[in-house]
């Protein structure tokens, strides 16, 4: 999971969400879903700001893995029927997590807050560290223990994309600093955005963040060349410049 840049909806579209949301009896979930089942224009609006802002080719912001093919509200209409068209509350999500996984769940803590990361909203790297060498997560807060248990983020399929993509993530860097050294740009960039398009950006951040991190050389086996790639500031930049989120 990694932090999603939310994009601003055209005023259209903020219009009509507006008065939806006007629509919806308080407390009425039944009308919520109803109102939602038969706005598909503005569902497809939602969708299509949702795609702009997903990683790579629209992959799943809770997985990373599977592409998204669903709009989720994070807080669901059963909790909250007045949000069903809050724009703050859709998240672009796979068939699988949508319907295997988060369903209509939403833990919250004493206080009624969520304790469940809101990707577009905080940054999962805060609650969440991956340990690269096995693909799976360990929680740092309550709220990384929850998303880790509702959304699955540790099922088996995930920890052994995870653990590919660590190698396919050095393989590229290591691509992208040769064409930087022998000024091939087309080349530089084309590394950078395919490091950008695979699914499971959550390594790319991952390994981005811990190379700065002490204990690097445990973390990335002693590779100090990779881990001097990784911070460096123009693979960091090239990132920025292909349009991740990085």
């Amino acid at each position: 999971m990694i932090g999603i840049r939310r994009v601003e909806l055209p005023g259209r579209v903020v219009a009509d969400l507006e008065d939806l949301t006007a629509r919806i009896p308080s407390g009425d979930s039944k009308e919520a879903r109803r109102l939602w089942r038969v706005s598909r224009a503005v569902r497809r609006s939602l969708r299509a700001g949702l795609d702009v802002m997903a990683a790579g080719r629209g992959y799943c912001m809770y997985c990373g893995d599977g592409l998204g093919s669903t709009v989720d509200h994070f807080e669901p209409i059963a909790r909250n029927p007045g949000r069903a068209f809050d724009w703050l509350n859709h998240v672009l999500a796979c068939e699988y997590c949508n319907s295997h996984h988060k369903r209509d769940l939403f833990p919250v803590d004493g206080d009624g807050e969520s304790l469940l990361i809101d990707p577009t909203a905080e940054d999962p790297l805060d609650h969440l560290f991956l340990v690269l060498s096995i693909g799976t997560y360990r929680a740092l807060t309550a709220k990384g223990e929850q998303t880790i248990k509702v959304c699955g983020l540790n099922r088996a399929q995930l920890a052994r994309g995870r653990e590919t993509a660590v190698n396919q993530v050095s393989a590229l860097v290591m691509g992208w600093w040769t064409a930087r050294e022998l000024g091939d740009d087309a080349k530089r960039r084309a590394m950078a955005w395919t490091l950008l398009d695979q699914p499971h950006a959550d390594v790319l951040h991952a390994m981005l963040r811990q190379a700065g991190m002490p204990g690097a050389r445990a973390v990335f086996r002693a590779d100090d060349e990779l881990i001097e790639l990784l911070r460096t500031p123009e693979l960091a930049e090239d990132l920025q410049l292909s349009g991740g989120a990085v």
